[in-house]
């Protein structure tokens, strides 16, 4: 039996990070290090958006195309994706989360 993801082991498993933090963003819960977003929680769609690359972006929609999907537009090209809370393995999800962490934290200051 599949089990869901629900916002107490998204908050729990983004909040492992270190420096991680919660905010508000308009309607949205992000998750942040250092200011920088690195998923959000869309609660009325049950779903998180995580920063990840395209090529990233690109092995989980090839992987579960149907629980991972480019955000429309611009912000999905640059690698914004959509994961469904429902559908998603946590294992899967937990990685996910982990790349989208390492991206923004890794970032050279320029």
């Amino acid at each position: 039996m599949l089990v869901m993801v629900d916002i107490d082991h998204f908050r729990k498993l983004a909040l492992s990070f270190p420096d991680a933090t919660e905010e508000p963003h308009f309607h949205l819960s992000s998750f942040r290090y250092k200011g920088k977003i690195f998923a959000t929680w869309w609660e009325a769609e049950n779903r998180a958006m995580v920063k990840l690359t395209p090529e990233e972006q690109s092995i989980f929609c090839s992987m579960e195309e149907k629980v991972f999907f480019p955000v429309n537009g611009t912000w999905g090209q640059k690698g914004a994706t959509f994961v469904d809370l429902g559908k998603v393995r946590k294992d899967m999800f937990k990685d996910a989360l982990a790349l989208a962490y390492e991206g923004v934290s890794k970032k050279k200051k320029k």
